[in-house]
């Protein structure tokens, strides 16, 4: 009999960086757990078959709690240790703080922490007990930036990134690693769902994801802590991020986020 291949899971799978993120697993000999909250989820676990994997589709909301153990459910009943997981579901909001809705700004904290907090709580023990596993968590550049006209989700990045960070020194010596990815703008559906089509960070030309997802999942796959992952501007982007002082980047992420500015004058 065949060994069987080893199995991943990527959340947030049905576009944009969680997609091209499933792609580099089948790509590289893995069989998938994917889930989204979406109809693209069917596409993207077609396209990856076509690439040679087993898929397994789980849709579900993980912004909910309900959402999360359903997953995590539905990955202890294929019987099978998860060799690798993708904590990459996440969604923003733009606006300025005072004129958007609570409601939003709370799922973008449910999605891109609360989810993150209970898959990786559900996840590494397993990981730690057969003494392997790798895990890797979709964070940003933004976490390093004050995020005006996008508070909350540059929030959410900062705990990401040092939830991530936290939880890799935690796990030194037990054979699971962990490891941030941090793209920068990308092409993706993020900024039409997060309302910011008319922002200039919206309008500008941005990263090809697969370029991202390549690089994540290099990082991952060679047991790196981090990676400013996408284009050379980008990188530049996370060297400069190290050395601004939080007034700076705030007044230049208010260029690019405020409502309006990607308009023409």
């Amino acid at each position: 009999m065949n060994e069987p291949k080893p199995l991943a899971l990527v959340a947030g799978a049905s576009s944009g960086i969680g997609f091209e993120l499933a792609k580099q697993f089948a790509e590289h000999g893995f069989d998938l757990v994917l889930t989204a909250e979406n109809s693209g989820l069917a596409v993207a676990a077609d396209e990856m078959r076509a690439h040679g994997a087993y898929v397994l589709t789980v849709k579900t909301d993980l912004a909910t709690e309900e959402g999360t153990e359903m997953l995590l459910g539905a990955i202890t009943a294929t019987g099978r240790p998860l060799a690798a997981a993708a904590l990459n579901a996440g969604v923003g909001r733009g606006g300025a703080f005072l004129d958007t809705d609570v409601a939003d700004e709370v799922r973008v904290i449910d999605l891109n922490v609360t989810s993150t907090v209970r898959l990786a709580k559900g996840l590494l023990p397993g990981m730690v007990a057969r003494g392997e596993g790798r895990l890797l968590f979709t964070s940003s550049i933004a976490a390093a930036v004050p995020g005006s006209f996008q508070a909350v989700y540059n929030a959410s990045k900062s705990f990401v990134q040092s939830f991530a960070q936290a939880l890799r020194n935690e796990l030194k010596g037990t054979g699971v690693t962990v490891t941030a990815v941090m793209p920068g703008a990308t092409e993706t559906p993020f900024f039409r769902r997060a309302g910011m089509d008319d922002t200039r960070v919206g309008r500008q030309k941005k990263d090809d994801p697969e370029e991202v997802a390549r690089q994540g999942f290099e990082a991952l796959m060679t047991g790196r802590k981090k990676i400013v992952a996408g284009s050379v501007k980008t990188k530049a982007q996370g060297l400069a991020n190290r050395i601004l002082p939080d007034s700076v980047k705030a007044a230049a992420h208010r260029k690019m986020a405020e409502p309006g500015s990607g308009e023409s004058k």
